[in-house]
């Protein structure tokens, strides 16, 4: 028989099929594929065979392949966490889930908890596998829960009351946060920050005592202060009253010294005066004052003889140079370093005349 091409309805039943066949296939690859975000991982489920349970290796973010009759992909997110237990109706949930603690002594503390964590990759299908909770904030809110009140319970039980409401509060936090990091670590959370937001709330006559407490130690920590400012004006005005002393005391030797040495000078001076001067010198002296007047003299036609005793009046004339030359010589070499003072205005001393021959 001679070929006899399809007819109409031959032809269309062709294509559908062939729609069929492309929509099926397409179904099949949307069922066969699925995306992991970014800041996720993926855990792979195998749901039958010999190899069913969760896969060690998590899948990694992009378009995965998978067989949904047997294998289920689960996102389990690794961006970081932030949970607040707090009193508070306003912030987080509306219950009290502020967490109690107890001191040393048995007193109990409550507090405002903060928590920021992650999960670390590689550890994601172990803890679901644990857990199997993809959803971190349900994990927190129980067994991360759980551990932080534990955590801050064995802390705060070796620590005064008093020491955690004060100074050592950042202690605390520190020892509670690598206790929570040895505990949480080997299931994969990492934890980033824990804080206390608030004050700590104690019992109200357990506060009052703390405060007043710490009342008096800023009281005795002023007193202290205050002593010790007042020792430091007493030494410094003690400083004071000796310096004066020991300044009154030099000035007083340095007046003294002064007037020392102005009277070695003046003795000096004297002395080499006493020494340039001779008998000749001391009636030349007499003679250039005498104003031509003679003393009136009664009782007698004699006029007195204006003389002196020049034995008195002059050592040996050998002796005196000698001494003369050796005080000009010393004072002569102690003003070397002395600026020479300005040419004297005085007449030049006048030599020394004859003597006079006797009538």
């Amino acid at each position: 028989m001679a070929y006899q091409p399809p007819g109409f309805f031959q032809r269309l039943r062709l294509l559908v099929i062939a729609f069929s066949a492309v929509v099926g296939l397409a179904l099949l690859a949307d069922a066969m594929l699925t995306r992991v975000d970014a800041a996720h991982v993926g855990i792979r489920v195998k749901l039958a065979g010999s190899t069913r349970g969760v896969q060690d290796i998590p899948v990694v973010t992009g378009w995965v392949f998978y067989n949904p009759l047997t294998e289920q992909i689960i996102a389990f997110p690794t961006s970081v966490q932030n949970v607040v237990w707090t009193a508070s109706p306003h912030e987080g949930r509306s219950a009290d889930e502020s967490i109690t603690f107890s001191s040393e002594e048995g007193v109990n503390v409550n507090s405002d908890i903060g928590l920021s964590f992650h999960i670390e990759p590689s550890l994601a299908p172990h803890l679901y596998l644990r857990f199997r909770q993809p959803d971190l904030l349900v994990l927190a809110d129980g067994y991360v829960r759980n551990a932080v009140r534990e955590a801050f319970n064995d802390v705060a039980s070796r620590m005064a009351v008093q020491d955690i409401y004060g100074a050592k509060k950042g202690k605390l936090i520190a020892d509670v946060g690598a206790k929570l990091r040895e505990v949480l670590g080997k299931d994969g959370f990492i934890i980033d920050q824990i804080t206390i937001n608030g004050a700590l709330r104690l019992p109200e006559n357990v506060a009052q005592a703390i405060n007043r407490a710490m009342e008096a130690t800023q009281n005795a920590i002023q007193a202290e202060n205050r002593v010790r400012q007042v020792r430091a004006e007493a030494e410094q005005a003690v400083a004071e009253a000796h310096g004066a002393a020991e300044a009154a005391r030099q000035r007083a030797e340095g007046e003294a010294d002064a007037v020392l040495i102005r009277a070695r000078a003046d003795a000096r001076a004297n002395e080499i005066i006493r020494l340039s001067t001779t008998g000749a010198v001391l009636q030349y002296r007499a003679v250039e004052r005498w104003d031509g007047k003679l003393p009136t003299y009664q009782g007698s036609d004699k006029l007195p003889l204006l003389t002196f005793d020049l034995g008195r009046a002059s050592v040996n004339d050998a002796d005196r140079e000698k001494k003369l030359e050796e005080l000009l010589a010393e004072d002569k070499a102690r003003d070397k370093s002395v600026p020479a003072p300005p040419p004297s205005s005085a007449p030049p001393a006048p030599e020394t005349p004859a003597p006079a021959s006797s009538q």
